[in-house]
């Protein structure tokens, strides 16, 4: 599990390095709402991407990873963020999180991955288009008193493909979610 955040934010920059078409949002597009830094030296990242870098970069990875380059030509966008906990906002970072899981129950997306430690409690969750393709991947992690994690992954994600890029990057928890929708 430790592991987990770092694969995630690693994935997630890893497709934001290689470019997102702009396009409309879709029923894969989660919206955090605003998030702000937990204080002055507290940790922040956000990265939210809708531009035509991806297509550049799919284009630069075409002949290395052409795999990787057709997954990512068929991303719209791609949002990372991480926030650091402290007392002040770690209870409302906690209901942020659960409302967030509450709403996407709620529009029918699939979780998918459920995993709760004491110091950890992780959801994955999908927006699939029939059995086609993945519209959206929305990941929430809670790390104990440490940061809140939260990423959304917006496009036509052909299941097959996550299976390639978890084992591309060695991301266990890709590599079971698409092997696990090319079974079904």
């Amino acid at each position: 599990m430790k592991h987990l955040i770092p694969c995630v934010v690693g994935l997630a920059l890893a497709c934001t390095a290689s470019s997102i078409r702009a396009g409309n949002a879709t029923s894969g597009d989660v919206d955090f709402g605003k998030l702000t830094p937990s204080g002055p030296g507290g940790e922040f990242v956000e990265v939210h991407v809708r531009s035509n870098l991806i297509a550049m970069v799919s284009r630069l990875a075409e002949k290395a990873e052409p795999e990787i380059a057709q997954l990512l030509r068929g991303l719209h966008a791609i949002r990372v963020n991480v926030i650091g906990l402290t007392d002040a906002n770690r209870p409302e970072m906690e209901k942020r999180v659960q409302a967030i899981r509450a709403d996407l129950e709620a529009r029918q997306w699939e979780r998918v991955v459920t995993a709760q430690q004491p110091d950890e409690d992780v959801g994955v969750y999908l927006k699939t288009r029939g059995d086609e393709a993945v519209e959206g991947l929305v990941v929430t992690v809670l790390e104990g008193k440490k940061e809140a994690v939260l990423v959304n992954i917006v496009g036509d994600i052909r299941p097959e493909k996550l299976a390639v890029l978890g084992e591309r990057f060695d991301i266990e928890p890709l590599k079971k979610i698409g092997h696990g929708i090319e079974k079904k």
